[in-house]
């Protein structure tokens, strides 16, 4: 039981808003930037297939975002594997 009842709050409000707002910059970031190459603007304008609801299938460019955060996971799993081997930690 907690003494103040206003810091159970207060926890809620620190995990809640950082999390909205990486939800939102994420959101921004994977929306809005890419590798612009030549024919981009083409492939994001061309309609591939159109469904029954008016829904329509195209060929975007895949975000820079995603590509920064597989790299960085790779990598960090590289260099987490290599150091835990030189230390001789076992994993």
């Amino acid at each position: 039981m907690r003494f103040f009842y206003l810091l159970n709050l207060q926890h809620v409000i620190l995990y809640v808003f950082p999390t909205l707002v990486f939800i939102v910059l994420l959101g921004l970031a994977l929306g809005r930037t890419c590798f612009k190459r030549p024919g981009t603007r083409r492939r994001e304008e061309a309609i591939l297939y159109r469904y029954p609801e008016g829904i329509t299938d195209r060929d975007a460019p895949f975000p820079l975002v995603l590509m920064l955060i597989i790299a960085g996971t790779a990598a960090w799993a590289f260099f987490y594997i290599f150091l835990h081997a030189i230390r001789e930690v076992p994993v």
